[in-house]
C-alpha cells in the first residue's frame, strides 16, 4: 500500500481529473514511441548546450540534466492555492529583510534576537542601514514546494539569493511544445514564455533614470560557473548586455559597461554572483569576479542591484523555521503554505532529539544546496548516520532536521515502462517595485531512482515540464 500521495492518480486509486487527458494518451501510446521521443528530446538539448556542471566528479564536468517527457499536472484551482502562498511568503520575506537591515522591529517585539540575526553566515552587515528601492531585497526567489496529499503543500526552502533553473523550465516548455504539438491541442496550459519579459520589466522597475530606459546587464562569474548556460540565456531572452566583471567599471560612484562605442551607464544589474566576490573593496580582496566600488555606487542609490547583497539571511535554513512566524508579524496573516517541522540543532535539546532519531530524519547544512552535505537518515546506512553523527556534534550549529516527508509521486517514463517517482517544485517569483509577477507552473524536478527522495541534477535527478491546466478538470 502506497504512503505517498500519487499526483495522477487519487487515494481512491481513480486517475484524477487533471491528468484525464495525459492519463488517455499514455494508454494510446506504445512505449516505444515514448522512447523514440525521449531519444528526440535528449537530441534537442544536445544541440542547444542545455549542461551544467557538477565539480564533485572527475573527467568532463559538464552534464546533460535528464529531461522526462510526462509533464507534471496541477488544476487552476491548486495553482491559485501555491500562487497566494507564494505572494504571501515572498512579500514577508522582503519584509524582514528590510527590517533586518533597518530598524529591527522584529527584535523589539521579541520573536527573534539582535544575535540570531547578526550571527548568521547569510548576514551582510555592509547593507545595514541601506535604502534599497521599494524596500525589495530578493527580487527573484525560487520557492522549493513538496506536495504530501491533495491539499497539502510544504515549502521545503526558500532560494533568495540567486536562484538558478528557470532557464530548465522555459526549455522543457518548448521542447514539449515540439515533441508533443498534438496533446497541447487537446489540453489547455497556461503558458510560461512571458517569463524573460517579466524578468526584464521587474528589473527596470528598479530604477527611474531621467531622459533614457534603464539599462540592465546580467553579471556572470564566467563560462566556467555552473548555471552559465542560464545567465546568457536569459540575457538573450530579456534582450540585455550579459557581462563579466572585467566589463564594467566604477567611476564617480556610477557603474559603467564598455562597449566598443566606449563607457555607457548601467542601472540594474541582475547578479549571478554570490555576495562574497562582488566588489574586492567591500568583500573578497582576492575576487576577479566583480568590480572594485560597486558597493559604493550600489550605497549612494546610482545602481541596482538584483537580489540586494545579503538578501540570502532570508534562505539560512535555521531561519526558515521563522517564516510563518513573520507572515503573521509583517502582514497580520495565517500563513497559507506550511514550513515543515525543523529542528535547529544549534539548540541542545534540539540536538538530543536529533542525535536519537538520526534513522528517522533528513539533517542539511544550513548553508547547503544541491543536495550536498545532508544525511537521509531512513536511506543511509548505520555506518553513514554514526559519521555523519560525529561531524553533527562536532558543529551542531550548521546544521538543521527535518522529518522525511512523503514526497508525492508524478509518473515518469523510467527505461520502457511509466513508473512513480518523487517529486518537487521551483516556482519562481519575481518582486519588484511594481508588484509580484509569477508564471505558472515552475521547475518541477524529479528523482529519477526508484524510492529515491533526491531530486537535484547534481545528484542524479531530472527535471519536468510543469503545466498548470487553464481551467479544472482536463483544461479545455
Amino acid at each position: 500500500m502506497r504512503n505517498f500521495f500519487d499526483d495522477m492518480y487519487g487515494t481512491d486509486g481513480e486517475v484524477r481529473n487533471a491528468y484525464a487527458a495525459i492519463a488517455a494518451w499514455l494508454a494510446d501510446t506504445p512505449s516505444d514511441v515514448l522512447e523514440t521521443k525521449r531519444e528526440e528530446a535528449e537530441r534537442l538539448f544536445r544541440r542547444v548546450g542545455i549542461t551544467f556542471a557538477v565539480y564533485t566528479e572527475g573527467g568532463d564536468t559538464e552534464r546533460l540534466i535528464p529531461f522526462d517527457i510526462i509533464p507534471r499536472v496541477l488544476d487552476a484551482e491548486e495553482w491559485s492555492l501555491l500562487e497566494r502562498g507564494l505572494v504571501q511568503r515572498v512579500t514577508a520575506l522582503n519584509r524582514f529583510l528590510a527590517d533586518a537591515y533597518g530598524s529591527r522591529e522584529i527584535v523589539k517585539a521579541g520573536k527573534l534576537t539582535n544575535e540570531y540575526i547578526d550571527n548568521q553566515p547569510a548576514y551582510c552587515a555592509q547593507m545595514q542601514g541601506v535604502s534599497v528601492p521599494g524596500g525589495i531585497y530578493t527580487h527573484i526567489a525560487g520557492i522549493d514546494l513538496v506536495r504530501t496529499g491533495a491539499d497539502e503543500f510544504y515549502v521545503l526552502e526558500d532560494n533568495c539569493r540567486t536562484p538558478s533553473g528557470v532557464s530548465y523550465m522555459l526549455e522543457n516548455r518548448a521542447v514539449m511544445m515540439r515533441l508533443f504539438p498534438e496533446l497541447f491541442a487537446r489540453v489547455g496550459v497556461a503558458p510560461v514564455a512571458r517569463y524573460p519579459q517579466d524578468l526584464l520589466a521587474t528589473l527596470r522597475s528598479l530604477t527611474t533614470p531621467i531622459g533614457e530606459e534603464p539599462c540592465v546587464v546580467v553579471l556572470t562569474p564566467g563560462q566556467f560557473n555552473s548555471a552559465y548556460y542560464e545567465h546568457s540565456f536569459l540575457a538573450d531572452e530579456m534582450g540585455v548586455e550579459l557581462v563579466e566583471g572585467v566589463d564594467i567599471t566604477v567611476q564617480d560612484k556610477k557603474v559603467y559597461m564598455r562597449t566598443t562605442d566606449g563607457l555607457k551607464r548601467v542601472h540594474v544589474i541582475y547578479r549571478r554572483i554570490d555576495d562574497d566576490f562582488l566588489d574586492p573593496l567591500a568583500f573578497r580582496a582576492d575576487s576577479v569576479l566583480g568590480a572594485p566600488g560597486l558597493m559604493e555606487a550600489y550605497r549612494e542609490g546610482n545602481v541596482a542591484l538584483a537580489n540586494a547583497p545579503g538578501a540570502g539571511l532570508a534562505d539560512d535554513k535555521a531561519v526558515y523555521m521563522h517564516v510563518p512566524e513573520m507572515v503573521r508579524f509583517y502582514l497580520g496573516e495565517e500563513p497559507i503554505l506550511k514550513n515543515v517541522p525543523t529542528w535547529d540543532c544549534a539548540n541542545e535539546g534540539a540536538l538530543a532529539y536529533v542525535m536519537d532519531h538520526l534513522e528517522e530524519l533528513v539533517v542539511k547544512e544550513t548553508r547547503g544546496s544541491g543536495g550536498y552535505g545532508m544525511l537521509v537518515g531512513p536511506h543511509a546506512t548505520k555506518k553513514t548516520r554514526d559519521a555523519f553523527a560525529k561531524k553533527l556534534q562536532r558543529n551542531p550549529s550548521a546544521y538543521v532536521a527535518q522529518p522525511t516527508l512523503a514526497l508525492s509521486t508524478c509518473p515518469t517514463f523510467a527505461g520502457s515502462v511509466c513508473a512513480p517517482r518523487h517529486v518537487d517544485l521551483r516556482p519562481f517569483v519575481l518582486s519588484g517595485v511594481d508588484g509580484v509577477r509569477i508564471v505558472p507552473g515552475g521547475l518541477t524536478r524529479v528523482a529519477l531512482q526508484d524510492g529515491s527522495l533526491v531530486v537535484n541534477s547534481s545528484q542524479g535527478g531530472g527535471t519536468k515540464d510543469t503545466w498548470v491546466l487553464r481551467s479544472n478538470g482536463n483544461g479545455r
